[in-house]
């Protein structure tokens, strides 16, 4: 997992959100979130997150449960011990071994 940028904003596990979400940089989120989730940057979604949300990025990194639509312009990787759950768009997808995936891609490139 790699990310060029610092992390600008921490939704910190214990946390909980319901709502809109939006970045300007790069976020890590560790809590619980409903709703929608938007970056610039990169989303980098810990292992404790537990996600309700559609995402929209640059780089979408999943370490935690996610449920919902993911779309990211440059690549999306899904780690060990992620479950994930809904569609997929992006021109690059990564998924290491173990990870639960129920869901749908579309390999899209934007450019």
């Amino acid at each position: 997992m790699q990310v060029q940028s610092s992390v600008i904003a921490i939704i910190e596990e214990g946390c909980r959100f319901e709502g809109n979400l939006s970045f300007s940089g790069v976020a890590r989120i560790a809590g619980i979130v409903d709703g929608t989730i938007y970056s610039n940057d990169s989303i980098i979604i810990s292992e404790s997150a537990v996600i309700n949300a559609d995402i929209n990025a640059n780089v979408i990194l999943i370490s935690g449960t996610v449920r919902g639509n993911v779309r990211a312009s440059s690549r999306v990787e899904i780690l060990r011990p992620a479950r994930f759950e809904g569609t997929i768009t992006t021109p690059s997808l990564i998924v290491e071994e173990g990870v639960i995936f129920h869901g749908t891609t579309k390999m899209r490139d934007d450019t």
